[in-house]
């Protein structure tokens, strides 16, 4: 087990300090795990209706980071997954709450009921008004237990700010409650998960997944799901959880919904933005319309790699207590998004003239090298991962879907040809490749004729090297694309030269890339990515090199 910690006893209580050392506006009971609001009015009869909510701990930012105005008033942490003591949470209603009351905001867990709801016992026998509000948001456990039963999970947020924004409002205890009741009567939600997380006081995972499986209709608590199933693509799996949770709450067509796509703590951004694009197309398909939604890791499971959906049933009423103004270090802010996506089209590039018909030799050796890195791409992307970021093999099967992609007009000649391939691939291949390959071509374009010879090729070649090394400040010997350029450059003018034909200067040049790219297994890189490894480098081939060896091979097995 690798983790950021001390003692793991201590772990819960030092992330309590951490978050009150960071946070201007939150407060630290010194003798319980309350995290509570640094700011509230010091006379208690001047204090709103208290909101309270609280759990085990490893879910964060929930629920300390919903603690500031508009949400909740105090948050009370127990251990890891474990509920807290009655006495905290005590602790805690008597630090927050006046002589409004106030409400318990609690998921539906057996110690989570029963230590709030002794608290709360006790709490009214000092004259503490207290309301207890059940979350049971779960929908994947429809067909296992009865709705009462249901596990309270990340769709709790959603209540901790309507009953913090009707709080705030300045309504009762009675009223505070039953909105934050009714919105949690409006609440479904389904989670799916890739893997487990792994609790600091036990160090191995919860339950284990094989290659290919997902988890579906898991909690959050590192607990195995109620199905396992096969991983389906993100649009696969956000129908599965959709379905469930629209299946659960009958929305009729055109009704308003908020949409959470939250992450279990694992699951990175461009994931759960992934997951969010799925979720509202989704929702929209089916009539709903989606007039909030927020995406982020909001509720967490330490560190799973996973996520759930969350959709509210709205009305005007509870619209309004989401958009009421609201500030915690981790509230993810208005949740207002577009109708629909905004696209702006730029000025294209103006279309290949229809100069003739095209060259069959040009047009057909460009697809030959485009169906070859197509096929490459596995290969390059675990070469590139191995010393690099891994993107080589997509940007570059992304670079031969634009060669394929190029109207017949591009092949006319072979400046003509040249430039096409440039910008094509210009636009098409993102990092470094893409500038490098679309400056060697445009350089070759600029001096070849309209019919080469192999000779011109050769220069157009030689060119296109120079250019490279320009660009980029590399040369020889540094461990890049250019230690396989380089010598088919210089071995294809070296045969030319000698009087062999240009079929043989161009096997020649092949040649001499591979032998160029093999021996980059043994440099230590001097730019790029690579080098930030260092010796650790050292055994694997230059991905950029490669992807020039085998391009070339296309070449030497495509021109007779």
């Amino acid at each position: 087990m690798r983790k950021f910690l001390n003692d793991p006893r201590d772990t819960v209580r030092e992330m309590l300090e951490g978050l009150a050392d960071l946070s201007p506006g939150l407060a630290l009971l010194a003798e319980d795990g309350v995290i509570l609001r640094a700011n509230l009015p010091p006379y208690p009869a001047r204090r709103e209706v208290a909101v309270i909510s609280g759990g085990g701990s490893g879910h964060e930012p929930a629920h300390a980071g919903y603690v500031g105005p508009g949400l909740l008033h105090a948050a009370v942490a127990g251990d890891v997954f474990t509920s807290p003591s009655v006495d905290s949470v005590l602790a805690a209603i008597r630090a927050v709450a006046g002589p409004p009351g106030a409400v318990l905001v609690v998921k539906n867990y057996t110690g989570d009921r029963l230590n709030f709801g002794l608290a709360a016992e006790l709490a009214r026998g000092m004259g503490i008004a207290c309301e207890i509000v059940v979350v049971a948001d779960d929908v994947a456990l429809r067909d296992v237990v009865e709705p009462g039963r249901r596990r309270g999970i990340a769709g709790t947020v959603l209540i901790h700010k309507v009953a913090g924004a009707a709080a705030a409002a300045g309504m009762p205890l009675e009223a505070v409650a039953a909105e934050a009741r009714l919105a949690a009567a409006a609440l479904g939600s389904m989670g799916v998960a890739l893997g487990a997380c792994i609790l600091p006081a036990a160090g191995r995972p919860g339950f284990e997944l094989e290659p290919g499986e997902m988890e579906l209709g898991l909690g959050i608590h590192g607990e195995p799901g109620v199905h396992r199933a096969p991983l389906g693509s993100a649009r696969d799996v956000a129908a599965i959880l959709l379905e469930m949770i629209l299946t659960e709450l009958a929305p009729d067509a055109g009704s308003s919904v908020a949409l959470l796509v939250n992450g279990l703590g694992g699951t990175p951004p461009m994931e759960l933005a992934v997951m969010a694009r799925e979720a509202l197309a989704g929702l929209r398909a089916r009539g709903l319309v989606v007039e909030r939604a927020w995406c982020g890791t909001l509720l967490s499971a330490l560190e799973m790699p996973g996520c759930s959906f969350s959709v509210l049933r709205l009305d005007a009423g509870l619209l309004a207590r989401l958009d009421a103004p609201a500030t915690a270090p981790a509230w993810p802010g208005s949740g207002r998004i577009p109708e629909q996506r905004h696209l702006v089209v730029p000025a294209g590039t103006p279309a290949l003239p229809p100069l003739g018909e095209a060259d069959p030799v040009l047009r057909d050796t460009a697809l030959a090298v485009a169906a070859t890195l197509e096929a490459a791409e596995s290969e390059l992307t675990a070469l590139d991962a191995a010393a690099g970021d891994g993107d080589l093999g997509i940007s570059l099967a992304r670079g031969a879907q634009a060669m394929r992609a190029l109207p017949e007009g591009a092949w006319v000649d072979a400046p003509t040809a040249l430039t096409a391939l440039a910008g094509a691939l210009r636009r098409a291949i993102g990092g470094s490749s893409g500038p490098f390959y679309a400056t060697a071509l445009l350089r070759a374009a600029r001096g070849i004729p309209a019919q080469p010879t192999a000779s011109d090729w050769a220069a157009a070649l030689a060119q296109a090297v120079k250019a490279i090394s320009e660009l980029g400040g590399a040369q020889p010997g540094d461990r890049t694309m250019l230690d396989a350029l380089h010598p088919a450059a210089e071995a294809m003018a070296a045969e030319l030269e000698a009087g062999h034909s240009g079929r043989q200067a161009l096997l020649a040049a092949v040649a001499a890339a591979e032998a160029g790219a093999a021996a980059t297994a043994a440099m230590r890189p001097r730019l790029g990515r690579a080098s930030y490894l260092g010796d650790r480098a050292l055994g694997i081939q230059d991905a950029g090199a490669a992807a020039v060896a085998i391009w070339m091979g296309a070449l030497g097995r495509s021109v007779e």
